[in-house]
């Protein structure tokens, strides 16, 4: 479906406001071409010296289609800039609201820096969609035809050079343009996201970038990027002024042939000549509606970009929105037991499968690690878990039932997770504890003292808690995870910025906590895996072998050897 028209369907929730910028615009529009009809009228008339009182009922239509005039484009500005301005709210919420079902998955697919672009430079693009792309062509057919008609009356000829003029100059000039600045515009915002991408990792990459000794480089190149997006913007400007220019000289042109045409007429005698002032003066006014038609190649052609770029990255959710409501909650009572059934997945665009045919079954209440080489597949599986992602083959069933039919918040209400990468909001250790729901702060503290963290609740936390060291971060995610406490819990790489003491400390509290629990876990240390019920070995998305520490340790595999590597490196 055009991209356009799917904004112009959002966008009619304000119909009542666009329809009165419609009809005022009009008004005001025809308003302007009776005033100086009227005016060019009068000035023959006057040149007649008539009779004061055969001048009161042009002066008088003057003064009434001034006031018109003035009130309904006052109107017009109003009803137009309000819906404007609702429109872009409604866009903003609807987009969010589009995008919140494919966060986290989407960062596989846009770099942030991209995505940002999209979210505050595209939707501001979209403001301009019904200000100088939507209704300006309804203005400008409805106060032409109207005009037309009325010209008709004192010559066929005029309307036809006026209809000819209103074909160039509303139509024919904007269309070249379009195509123009269509191929120009997605230039430009190619560049937009590339800058804003590389200024977006240049900001989160500065400190490596720095200890790197490539800061200058960065510099130079983010440089190079703002230049060439500062060319492509000029020579869009130069094409703008030179469309304008363009619409401006044949209008100018259309009118004058008016001025040919009549004057023609009238010794032609098929005109009589104290009509020829007003005829050239509607003209100069009617076309004063094409000017907006100037710039109506530009918005047009951003607004379409603008269009495009927002709804491929939405495009996916109305389709997940409708599977996720046609999924079911499930509620456990227990913990739960877990089975991956030949399960298979690769990420999109990409080549090599991350799990392949994948079968394992984590009983009820047990406690399972998986280990591995880095790029196994461990912590896919446990997107797999989460719901996350959905498999590409095969199925994951939690009590028997399969994962693909149950919602995803159902599922993450009853666990307690703790990520590679977690992330703390700005404001203070109280507000970050309490993502894990509704807890005194007794329960916080204790939960605090569970992992060795000497916090005060109304300590500051900076954004992504960059006031905090590694194992600080992850001791305050799983004391998020402690105070949740669910029936299934879900660790990937949890202690890995821990020293060896503090790690066996948190290990105890959370085999404690999740006592009754499923609890399948992460790691690349293979020390303390004796306390698990099943050690689950991967390797290039494959499980190599399964059991416990026992019995994998007699069967001499590659656990076996991953341990003896491990025991060799810190002998």
């Amino acid at each position: 479906m055009n991209s356009l028209w799917t904004i112009t369907k959002w966008m009619m929730k304000e119909k009542k406001d666009i329809i009165l910028s419609i009809f005022f615009g009009y008004t005001a529009g025809l308003a302007a071409v009776a005033l100086f009809a009227a005016s060019g009228y009068l000035v023959s008339r006057a040149g007649l010296v008539p009779p004061l009182y055969a001048l009161m009922v042009p002066v008088v239509l003057i003064k009434l289609f001034g006031v018109i005039r003035a009130g309904s484009r006052y109107r017009e500005r109003l009803a137009s800039h309000r819906a404007t301005f609702t429109i872009l709210s409604e866009l903003r919420v609807r987009f969010y609201r589009q995008l919140e079902p494919l966060v986290p998955n989407i960062f596989a697919k846009y770099r942030s820096g991209d995505l940002l672009a999209r979210v505050v430079g595209d939707v501001e693009s979209l403001q301009n969609y019904f200000l100088r792309v939507f209704y300006p062509p309804i203005i400008l057919v409805l106060v032409f035809l109207s005009t037309i008609f009325f010209v008709t009356f004192f010559s066929m000829t005029v309307s036809l050079w006026l209809v000819f003029g209103v074909f160039v100059t509303g139509f024919l000039i904007p269309i070249l343009f379009a195509g123009i600045r269509a191929k120009h515009d997605q230039e430009i915002r190619a560049l937009r996201g590339d800058l804003s991408s590389g200024v977006t990792e240049m900001m989160y990459g500065y400190r490596d970038l720095l200890l790197h000794d490539q800061l200058g480089q960065t510099r130079d190149d983010l440089l190079a990027r703002s230049d060439r997006y500062a060319a492509a913007q000029r020579q869009d400007v130069t094409n703008q002024f030179f469309n304008s220019s363009l619409v401006v000289a044949a209008s100018l042109l259309v009118s004058w042939g008016v001025l040919a045409i009549g004057a023609y007429l009238v010794v032609d005698g098929e005109l009589n000549g104290l009509f020829l002032a007003m005829l050239v003066m509607m003209s100069l006014t009617a076309f004063e509606n094409v000017t907006p038609m100037a710039v109506f190649p530009g918005h047009y052609a951003d607004s379409k970009q603008a269009a495009n770029r927002l709804l491929e990255v939405v495009e996916p959710s109305d389709h997940l929105v409708a599977a996720e409501a046609a999924r079911d909650d499930i509620a456990l009572q227990t913990a739960p037991d877990i089975s991956f059934e030949r399960v298979s997945y690769r990420y999109p665009d990409t080549f090599r499968a991350v799990l392949d045919t994948v079968d394992v079954t984590l009983p009820r209440g047990s406690k399972t690690v998986i280990v591995g080489p880095s790029g196994s597949g461990k912590s896919t599986l446990l997107q797999l878990l989460l719901a996350f992602v959905r498999p590409e083959t095969g199925e994951v069933r939690i009590d028997g039932q399969r994962l693909n039919e149950v919602t995803q918040t159902s599922v993450w209400s009853q666990a307690s997770v703790v990520m590679q990468e977690n992330h703390f909001f700005f404001g203070t250790v109280r507000d970050n504890l309490a993502l894990a729901g509704d807890f005194s702060d007794d329960e916080m503290e204790l939960a605090l003292r569970s992992v060795r963290l000497g916090f005060a609740l109304d300590e500051p936390m900076l954004e992504k808690g960059a006031n905090l060291s590694g194992g600080e971060r992850q001791r305050l995610a799983i004391a998020r995870a402690l105070l949740k406490n669910g029936l299934l819990w879900i660790l990937d790489e949890a202690t890995s910025a821990l020293d060896a003491r503090t790690e066996s400390d948190v290990f105890a509290e959370i085999f404690r906590k999740a006592d009754e629990a499923t609890l399948v876990m992460v790691s690349h240390r293979l020390t303390g895996l004796e306390r698990f019920d099943q050690i689950i070995v991967m390797e290039a998305g494959r499980i190599i072998e399964s059991g416990s520490y026992d019995d994998l340790m007699r069967a001499r595999g590659m656990f076996y050897e991953l341990k003896q590597v491990e025991q060799d490196v810190f002998a």
